[in-house]
């Protein structure tokens, strides 16, 4: 946004420098040769008066007509400026210089020989660029009586001109570099200043939207700084933060206590419904049993809930993780599942380097692994296999489940560590869903990441990347 901001005043200043730049070069370059046009103009006027006797006399040779000629010669030689007379007919009559070295003329200095001798005075001139070399011709008519009996042609070149006028485009052109350099050094710290709160702004959007997702702590207010504008929308945007940490504060809250005051309730319930057993009337059998599968499941679905409001204070508090030894806890966990596993018909099995230490209390691994291994089970056909595997990269140290069920598309992966949520199609499925949510916020209370993957042959890995023992957390990219 900034490469682009700053694209935009570059560009706004180049179209300002060259729509003041250019109409000024061209006025200067107009002026000047106005000056030079006014200026050759008087002399060929003056020209054209002292011709007149010349021009009457006619003959070559006369005393007035080889006067005049000295005159004009002079002319020529300190001005370097070509005087020619022709007669009415268009014959030239006499000239400042040899007939060999008087410029050549183009069709447009002789239509303005044409115009003069038809009684008409010199036009203004179009503008010459510094790029044509073409001479700059005035022709002024020969009045005797009021009646035309020749012409006085003036050719100046103009070097001199279009060196004034590249000297003056120069010196534009470099104010107008200077303002477009002084708006680059303007614009830098500029654009700087006004998109410093959108940046921080964008990002802690993008943070908030992230923990609201997740049901963690949104983050830190932003800082106030930029147009007043900015800071306004900053301030609106810390309340209405304030306003969300609120609500999540509540919400995880009333779960907690909602779970903690339905338990009580629901373990008697639950023991009601338990000492009914025999004494339900035959035809009720089954709706006993339905009831207490319900309230079993119920039970679950508290317990879930609990675990998810006590791994969201962990995200907010996460001080004292400890660390642990990984061979310990997976050994354990293992362990406890194996005799579900082989009821089921799937193999358990336990391998990758031992002797790992990560950052994460053994509460925390043992919550992580038996959503996760409790998750694989319940997905994975007889004949299969579930493997549990430690990883070691150069920074991080994982813990990885994969089954041997069907997977999961990319979309659902995305959606899996959200709450209650369950894949299309594993509705029928026991369980809450809540489980890999648990597992994701149990591990980033831990400073590290749960990730979802597909594994080789199908089925889903899903990965928990923790921080080596003794290391600081991990940064946003690693997560």
């Amino acid at each position: 946004m900034r490469s682009r901001l700053l694209l935009v005043v570059l560009v706004l200043v180049g179209l300002l420098a060259a729509g003041l730049g250019v109409p000024l070069a061209l006025t200067a370059a107009q002026r000047a040769q106005e000056e030079v046009f006014t200026d050759r103009l008087t002399d060929t006027i003056s020209f054209s008066s002292a011709a007149q006797r010349p021009l009457i006399e006619a003959p070559a040779g006369s005393s007035a007509l080889s006067t005049f000629t000295a005159e004009i010669a002079r002319y020529d030689e300190v001005y370097d400026v070509a005087v020619l007379v022709v007669d009415r007919s268009g014959a030239l009559l006499t000239a400042s210089r040899p007939r060999e070295q008087l410029p050549a003329l183009d069709a447009y200095a002789q239509q303005r020989t044409g115009v003069a001798l038809a009684g008409r005075r010199s036009a203004s001139y179009p503008l010459l660029m510094p790029w044509e070399d073409s001479p700059l011709v005035l022709a002024e008519p020969v009045l005797v009586d009021g009646e035309v009996v020749g012409a006085v042609e003036t050719v100046s070149p103009t070097d001199a001109l279009r060196a004034e006028t590249v000297r003056t485009w120069s010196l534009i052109a470099g104010a107008a570099v200077f303002a477009l350099l002084a708006g680059i050094l303007v614009a830098l710290p500029l654009t700087a200043w006004v998109l410093r709160p959108v940046r921080r702004l964008d990002q802690a959007m993008g943070r908030v939207g992230t923990a609201v997702a997740a049901g963690e702590r949104p983050g830190s207010p932003t800082r106030r700084s930029g147009p007043p504008e900015l800071r306004s929308l900053a301030g609106s945007f810390d309340r209405m933060t304030e306003t969300v940490r609120e609500a999540l504060a509540a919400q995880r809250a009333f779960v907690a206590d909602a779970s903690h005051q339905l338990r009580n309730p629901l373990t008697a319930l639950r023991l009601r419904l338990s000492n009914l057993d025999g004494h339900v009337r035959a035809d009720a059998s089954d709706d006993h049993l339905a009831a207490m599968e319900e309230a079993e499941r119920l039970s679950r679905v508290l317990d879930g809930l609990l675990a998810l409001a006590r791994a969201e204070r962990a995200v907010e508090d996460p001080a004292g993780a400890g660390e642990t030894d990984l061979d310990v806890v997976i050994a354990e966990r293992v362990d406890n599942w194996r005799p579900l596993a082989e009821h089921s018909g799937i193999e358990l099995r336990r391998s990758g380097p031992h002797g790992l230490r990560a950052a994460i209390s053994e509460t925390g691994l043992d919550t992580v692994l038996d959503a996760v291994l409790d998750n694989a089970l319940k997905y994975t056909p007889a004949g299969r296999r579930v493997r549990v595997a430690t990883l070691r990269t150069t920074d991080l140290i994982g813990v990885s489940v994969v089954d041997g069920g069907p997977g999961m598309t990319a979309e659902d992966r995305a959606r899996a560590t959200d709450r209650f949520w369950r894949a299309p199609g594993q509705t029928n499925v026991e369980g809450s869903g809540l489980g890999l949510a648990i597992a994701a916020r149990t591990a980033v209370a831990a400073g590290g990441s749960l990730q979802l993957g597909p594994a080789p042959g199908g089925g889903l890995r899903v990965t928990l990347w923790l921080r080596p023992a003794g290391r600081g957390p991990l940064g946003p990219a690693a997560q």
